[in-house]
């Protein structure tokens, strides 16, 4: 298994859309051969900052 870990910074003010926009995204990251599941978390120190892992 292959674990990537993604760092993805935000434009502060712009984390809804964000938010939203991945919703409509995962079910095409889902849909990629070999994929096993994937989880966004908002940093707590820096909430316009997401960890992203996708296995």
């Amino acid at each position: 298994m292959i674990l990537e870990v993604a760092i993805l910074d935000v434009r502060p003010g712009s984390e809804d859309a964000f938010e939203a926009s991945f919703r409509e995204a995962r079910p095409i990251i889902a849909s990629i051969d070999g994929y096993l599941g994937l989880e966004p978390q908002r940093c707590v120190e820096k909430p316009s900052r997401y960890v992203l892992l996708v296995r």
